[in-house]
Formats: structure tokens, C-alpha cells, sequence
């Protein structure tokens, strides 16, 4: 069809036609961006953690009076949770993937080094890597003698060369020559020789991919006192049956204690990404808002233009035109008012994203988000301008009789 005509009445209609086209390049640019930040909150909601999740809990205590020897009770309470039916696992650890609590140190290859090579999330307990059910790819575990309490300064100084398991990922940003293990690292003041190598562990607070698996487990036994919680590992169908039990016994012990916290791992992990969700919700319900309002827009504008219309289409008619000859050209027209809007949209698009890099230090959009774009306004345009376009297409050519 010959568009020359088409881009004539447009010009006839110049004032409504720019409002429709600039509302087509609004809803592209936003649905746009919002659809690539929903994507990158959704990917990021869905980031393995490393562990498995749907067995492991953290009860977290707080103490009321007098504390005591901190070590012992420590003790006390776990020899009380392992009797814990159903309890295959449990420590006392600092941090969880994707926890509340975040334990962050700089590493250097060596002590000469002014500055740190990367900053590292740390994780000890005794017997955390079981507990955890982490995979050792390379190397070994931490021996029993190998731990000491995470407050034993001075051991852990006389101590030399402690020992420390790191993930595959950090080993290779490491030392990208050649192995990890047996190479010696500096994390803090203490020097610590790699001895494992795990498949993967994500830090307890994430802020970008590129470091979502940049952690070191130490051999220190972690207490309460510190800000440890309690980690335990059940069958997950029993899990939560186990965790009131580990709290029950917990009470036990001293009935005086405050339980914070209590809870099974997929809450945890819900919590953590409770911000991402609800932005993900919000930027979805707003881009789907700003659709129907498009469609609406679309319906409205060419319902109007068929009801102006209606003598010319009848003249049209009269001198032979078919009923699909009406319907394409409504198509037609708003093929070219969405065409119109998605460039603008575009180029609109790419322009709040420059924006939202600089403010927000968000990543760059990717190209392929245009294209689908376009092609879901032009499908939306075309179902939207669908029923106008019938309802001129049942214009008789009797019409052009009347008046």
C-alpha cells in the first residue's frame, strides 16, 4: 500500500498524531529499562547460594545476666542440639550466604603489600563446611586440631601460618598461573596458608556478581557471644519440626536466654531479597500499567479518526475498496505512528540508561532489549487499533449517499 496518502492525513492531524507518537516513545524507553531491571533483579534473586538451602536453620540467642565461660557453654549448647532428634549437622557459625550479618576482610598476597588485592567475606565455625555441605573440589578440611576460638588472639597469633579454604572462583582470581593450594594469603593481620579449595559460597551480602563467590572459611569456633547464631542441618521434611525442637532445647539449657531469631534458611534467603522483589513487582505492575494505557490511547485515537472518518471510507467503498483494503490501511497508519515512537522511544531509552549508570552505578542496557521492545509495541499497536479498524472495514458504502 502506498503510504504517501496515509502520511497526508497524518500531517492533517498533526497535533494528535505527535501526542500519540510521544506516548508510544515514552512507553519505550520505560518498559524498556524496566524490563531489563526486573531481569537483573530476578537474576540476581536467583544466584546460588552454594549450600543446600532447603535443609539448614540459624537460631540466633541472646543472653540475660552473667555469661560465664562463653567457651563452655558453647559446648554445653551444642552437645544439647546434637540430641536434638532429626539434627544430622549443627555449629556455631558468623554468616550465611545471603544473611543479615556480613563479615568482610581485605586480602593480600603478602604482608608487604599496602593495599588489599580484593576484600573477601569470611566464614568460621567448627565444622562449618560439613554443616554447610560444601563441595571440596581440591585439598582437604580443616583437622580438629586445626581450630581455635575466634576470640583466642594470642593462639591464633602463636599459631604462624593458620590455614584457610577458599573457593574456586577467588583461587583462580588469586592466582590465575597455577594452584592455590599450599599459597600463602593475608587476611587482616593473619597470615593463613590455603589447604581447600570448594566449589562455591556465596558471601553473606552481595553487591555485585563479579564477587557473589569471593569467600575464605577459616578454622576459628565461633560463640554466641561474638554474634554467632546456631546452624543446623535436618532432612528438609523434618526441618522445621527440628528447628522448634533446637529451640525447645535451647531453652532448656537456660531458660533465661532470649531466642532473636529462628528461622529455616529459605526465610532467611526470602528476606534478603525482599527489596529486589518488591522492586521487581513495582517496575512490572508500572510497565504493564503504562501499556494498557498506550493500548487504550491507541483505541481511543483511531475510534475517533474511524467516527471522522466514516464518509471518506464510504466513498472508498463505493469506488470498490474491500473490506481488508479499509483494515490494512488503520493498520497501516499505526504501523507508522508506533514505527515513529519507537525510534524516539529508542534513542529515549538509551539516554535513561546512561542516567541510571551514572546515578545508580547500574549495568549498561543491553541492545537486544530494544529490538524486543519495538517488536511487543508494534504487536501491541496492531491488537490495540484491531477493533476500530474492523468497525471501519463494516462501514457500507451507503454512507457516502447520506448527508
Amino acid at each position: 500500500m502506498d503510504v504517501l496518502p496515509i502520511l497526508s492525513t497524518l500531517r492533517r492531524h498533526r497535533l494528535t498524531a505527535t501526542l500519540l507518537v510521544l506516548q508510544i516513545a515514552l512507553t519505550c524507553a520505560i518498559v524498556c529499562n524496566a524490563t531489563f531491571l526486573i531481569g537483573d533483579r530476578l537474576s540476581r534473586m536467583l544466584m546460588p547460594s552454594g549450600i543446600p538451602e532447603e535443609q539448614l536453620m540459624r537460631i540466633t540467642v541472646s543472653d540475660i545476666g552473667a555469661r560465664g565461660d562463653v567457651h563452655a557453654r558453647t559446648v554445653t549448647d551444642l552437645a544439647a542440639l546434637r540430641r536434638v532428634a532429626g539434627v544430622d549437622a549443627v555449629t556455631v557459625g558468623n554468616s550465611l550466604p545471603f544473611g543479615s550479618s556480613s563479615w568482610t576482610s581485605g586480602l593480600r598476597l603478602d604482608k608487604a603489600q599496602k593495599s588489599p588485592s580484593i576484600d573477601v567475606g569470611l566464614f568460621y565455625g567448627e565444622g562449618l563446611s560439613d554443616v554447610l555441605g560444601l563441595r571440596l573440589v581440591a585439598g582437604r578440611r580443616f583437622t580438629p586440631d586445626e581450630y581455635v576460638w575466634v576470640d583466642d588472639h594470642v593462639t591464633r597469633r602463636a599459631a604462624g601460618a593458620n590455614v584457610a579454604m577458599v573457593t574456586s572462583a577467588l583461587a583462580k582470581r588469586l592466582f590465575p598461573e597455577g594452584s592455590a593450594l599450599g599459597r600463602q594469603v593475608v587476611i587482616g593481620t593473619d597470615t593463613m596458608r590455603i589447604v581447600g579449595i570448594i566449589d562455591r559460597l556465596a558471601a553473606a551480602s552481595v553487591s555485585a556478581r563479579d564477587d557473589l563467590n569471593d569467600t575464605v572459611v577459616l578454622p576459628w569456633r565461633m560463640i554466641p557471644a561474638y554474634g554467632g547464631g546456631y546452624f543446623i542441618r535436618a532432612r528438609p521434611e523434618r526441618a522445621a519440626r527440628v528447628l522448634a525442637d533446637a529451640v525447645a532445647a535451647l531453652k532448656a539449657v537456660d531458660p533465661r536466654r532470649v531466642v532473636v531469631e529462628a528461622r529455616l534458611y529459605p526465610e532467611i534467603r526470602a528476606r534478603y531479597f525482599a527489596t529486589d522483589r518488591a522492586m521487581a513487582l513495582t517496575l512490572g505492575v508500572v510497565s504493564m500499567a503504562l501499556l494498557v494505557v498506550t493500548a487504550l490511547g491507541i483505541v481511543g485515537l483511531a475510534s475517533f479518526w474511524v467516527g471522522q472518518r466514516r464518509r471518506q471510507i464510504g466513498i472508498r467503498r463505493a469506488l470498490g475498496a474491500r473490506r481488508a483494503d479499509i483494515l490494512r490501511y488503520f493498520q497501516t497508519e499505526n504501523f507508522l505512528l508506533a514505527s515513529m515512537g519507537i525510534v524516539l522511544g529508542m534513542v529515549l531509552a538509551y539516554g535513561v540508561n546512561l542516567i541510571l549508570m551514572r546515578q545508580y552505578e547500574l549495568p549498561r542496557l543491553p541492545l537486544l532489549y530494544l529490538p524486543v521492545g519495538a517488536v511487543a509495541l508494534w504487536i501491541l499497536g496492531q491488537v490495540a487499533v484491531l477493533a476500530p479498524a474492523l468497525r471501519a472495514a463494516s462501514v457500507p458504502p451507503v454512507v457516502a449517499t447520506r448527508g
